[in-house]
């Protein structure tokens, strides 16, 4: 396992997730770009949004995923977030049909739900990933897909930089991050029971530059990653 310690550039005072989301949630819709994940999402070829007739968005945050979700077709969203202050945004936004505070490994959610299965932007947060992709493979219908995006180990490694917002008095504040190798992924979804069945990496493209000029010195270096699963059972 690498440690996120071993690369961490910027030093930011460090909070757990539900500290810094509560802290984070006022101003989170202007700072995370849609380059980040919902592009990536956009350019998946496997799944087929509009015939998902309910998905589970683990990590549901102030609700964007939930939104895109519905927006490419999907009938209905349920929403788990471990953090009070982003279910009320996510809430107030209205795309979700059910929203629940719990842990993304105990959901409390219905066992074979689902067909459709998210996860954005979440992963780098969690010490150990075998929780996530269990729970996933337990929501998921026979046949049935989870759609993991996230944060590049690559991107993390080379930027040293943890997810981070400005706090309320206006210093930078960093969320607990963990960096999950590609084969750290394949290993805890093949464990669950899950066949890859697509997997796709972004990278620091014009896009980003325009985004974001200081990012010019990561240009073409890997930013995001996305891993559709399929449940076999």
């Amino acid at each position: 396992m690498v440690d996120f310690a071993d690369f961490d550039s910027r030093n930011y005072p460090m909070v757990d997730i539900r500290t810094g989301y509560a802290g984070w949630a006022e101003t989170y819709e202007q700072t995370v770009q849609d380059a980040m994940d919902l592009a990536v999402l956009d350019r998946l070829a496997v799944p087929h949004w509009d015939g998902a007739r309910r998905a589970a968005d683990l990590g549901c945050g102030t609700g964007r995923t939930g939104a895109w979700l519905r927006g490419r077709g999907v009938a209905a969203v349920d929403g788990v977030d471990l953090t009070p202050q982003m279910l009320d945004r996510a809430r107030a936004r209205g795309a979700h049909d059910r929203l629940v505070e719990a842990d993304l490994a105990a959901t409390g959610l219905p066992g074979a739900g689902y067909d459709l299965v998210v996860s954005s932007l979440v992963d780098e947060h969690l010490a150990d990933l075998g929780p996530l992709y269990r729970e996933a493979r337990r929501l998921a219908r026979p046949g049935g897909l989870f759609v993991l995006v996230g944060l590049h180990p690559y991107f993390i490694m080379a930027a040293g930089m943890p997810t981070h917002f400005t706090a309320a008095d206006g210093a930078p504040t960093a969320i607990a991050t963990h960096i999950h190798l590609v084969s750290e992924h394949l290993s805890a979804g093949l464990a669950a029971g899950w066949q890859l069945a697509e997997m796709r990496e972004a990278v620091v493209d014009e896009e980003w530059i325009a985004l974001k000029p200081k990012w010019e010195k990561y240009r073409s270096h890997p930013v995001s990653a996305a891993y559709v699963w399929r449940n076999p059972a």
